[in-house]
C-alpha cells in the first residue's frame, strides 16, 4: 500500500519552483497568488535563501509546491490509501485527502506562517537535533536542565529535535553529549516551534481555524499529536491547535503506518527530508520522492511494475501506470474540440477542448482513449475530463 508523506518548513530552497512553472497545475500557484494578495511566482522562483528562511514565507512556499506536486501525480490518476505530513506538512495532507478546500488551505497556511513569525520576533527561541541518542534519553537530558527546554521533534530512532530557550538548549546539548549523544546541532530557525513558546501563535491559529469547514478525508490523515489515522473531519480543529505546541511523532507515525501495512512511501514536495527519515525508521519499505516532473516518470515505473507483478489492482491506485487523466482546469461547461482525436496519438499541449473560456490541453503525449466528461456537461476543477495511454 502506498502513502503520500508531506514535508514541512525547512524543505524550502532558491528556485524551488522552477521546474513546475510550465506545468499545468501551476495554476494553484496563481490561484494562491490571487487569494494572498502576494506574488508568489517570485517567492517560488526568485526569492533568496534569507528571504524563504522566514517563517511566513517557508510555510507558504514549502505548502505550494507540495500541492503542485500533488496535483500532477494526480493528474496520473495514482492515488494513496493514507496521508501524513511533517509539522506544516500536516495541511498538505489534509488538503490532499479532501479534508481542506485549497482555498482554505491557503488561508490557515498564511495565518499560521504569520503566527509562528510574529510569536518567535517576541520571544526568543532556538531548536537543536540531537543525533545519535535514544528518544527517552533525549528527554531525560531536558528535564535534567532548569531551564526552558522540551523535545519538539521526534523524526527517527538516533535523530530529535529540542527546543526552548537558547540557554535551555545549548544546556541540554551538553547534557544529551555527556550521556552518549554523537552530536549536538544548532538549527537555523527563529523559534522554539512545538513547545510552549507557541502559545501565543496558537491561540491566533485557533481563531482562523474555528472559521473552517473540515470534512471527512478521502483517506485516512496520520495526525502529528497522536500518530494515529484520523477519519473524522471534526477532529482536526483541536489536533491542528495542539500541534502547534506538542511535539511531532514522525518516527512513531511511520511506526505505525508499518504496522498498517504501508510498504511504499512517497515524499510529495521539496527536498528529500522524510525520505531519509522513514530510511532509518521502516524496514524494507520502498522509498520515492517526487519532488520534479522526471520524478513522476519514475514513480509512474514504479507502480506499474507493481501491478504487473500483482493480479490484484493495489488499495488506492485507480489506473495502470500506463494510463494518464486530463483533468479539468476549473469548474465550468466542458465543450470538445471540433476534431475527435480519440484512438488516436497525440502530443503534449494538444488542444481537447474548453470549460468555459480557458483551454483544455492534455498535459502529456500518448493514445487518446476517450472522452470521460460529454459535450455540455458541467464539470468541477480537476474533475477528468479524458484519459489516454502511454506509448512504451
Amino acid at each position: 500500500m502506498i502513502v503520500f508523506t508531506y514535508p514541512g518548513q525547512g524543505s524550502q530552497k532558491t528556485g524551488m519552483g522552477s521546474e513546475w512553472i510550465n506545468h499545468p497545475s501551476w495554476e494553484l500557484v496563481e490561484e494562491a497568488a490571487d487569494l494572498t494578495g502576494r506574488d508568489l511566482t517570485a517567492l517560488l522562483l526568485e526569492a533568496d535563501d534569507e528571504e524563504l528562511t522566514q517563517t511566513r514565507n517557508a510555510q507558504l512556499a514549502t505548502f505550494l509546491v507540495s500541492m503542485v506536486i500533488f496535483d500532477a501525480v494526480q493528474r496520473t490518476g495514482i492515488d494513496a490509501a493514507a496521508h501524513a505530513g511533517h509539522s506544516l506538512g500536516e495541511y498538505s495532507a489534509l488538503t490532499a485527502s479532501g479534508s481542506l478546500d485549497f482555498e482554505d488551505a491557503v488561508s490557515l497556511v498564511s495565518e499560521r506562517g504569520e503566527a509562528m513569525q510574529v510569536c518567535a520576533e517576541t520571544h526568543e527561541g532556538t531548536m537543536a537535533a540531537i543525533l545519535g541518542l535514544d528518544d527517552d534519553l533525549v528527554e531525560s537530558a531536558c528535564h535534567r536542565v532548569d531551564d526552558d527546554v522540551w523535545v519538539a521533534n521526534f523524526n527517527a530512532p538516533g535523530q530529535v529535535v529540542i527546543a526552548g530557550s537558547p540557554s535551555g538548549v545549548e544546556a541540554a546539548s551538553v547534557v544529551a553529549k555527556d550521556i552518549g549523544a554523537k552530536r549536538a546541532m544548532r538549527l537555523p530557525v527563529s523559534g522554539a516551534f512545538h513547545t510552549p513558546y507557541m502559545e501565543p501563535a496558537r491561540d491566533r491559529l485557533r481563531k482562523a481555524i474555528d472559521r473552517i469547514d473540515f470534512r471527512a478525508p478521502d483517506r485516512p490523515v496520520y495526525a502529528n499529536v497522536d500518530a494515529l489515522g484520523h477519519e473524522v473531519g471534526d477532529d482536526w480543529p483541536a489536533l491542528l491547535s495542539s500541534q502547534l505546541t506538542s511535539p511531532v511523532r514522525w518516527r512513531q507515525t511511520l511506526h505505525q503506518l508499518e504496522r498498517a501495512g504501508f510498504t511504499t512511501y512517497i515524499e510529495i514536495g521539496p527536498g528529500a527530508v522524510l525520505t531519509g527519515m522513514a530510511k532509518r525508521t521502516v524496514k524494507d519499505a520502498t522509498l520515492l520522492t517526487v519532488n520534479s516532473p522526471n520524478d513522476i516518470d519514475t514513480l509512474l515505473e514504479h507502480v506499474s511494475g507493481q501491478q504487473a507483478s500483482s493480479s490484484e489492482a493495489l488499495e488506492g491506485e485507480h489506473l495502470f501506470a500506463t494510463e494518464r487523466l486530463v483533468v479539468s482546469p476549473c469548474a465550468g461547461i466542458f465543450i470538445p474540440s471540433d476534431d475527435d482525436f480519440t484512438g488516436q496519438n497525440i502530443n503534449t499541449g494538444l488542444l481537447l477542448g474548453h470549460v468555459n473560456d480557458t483551454e483544455v490541453r492534455s498535459p502529456f503525449s500518448g493514445e487518446l482513449q476517450g472522452y470521460l466528461a460529454v459535450d455540455g456537461e458541467r464539470v468541477t476543477a480537476s474533475q477528468p475530463i479524458a484519459w489516454l495511454r502511454a506509448i512504451k
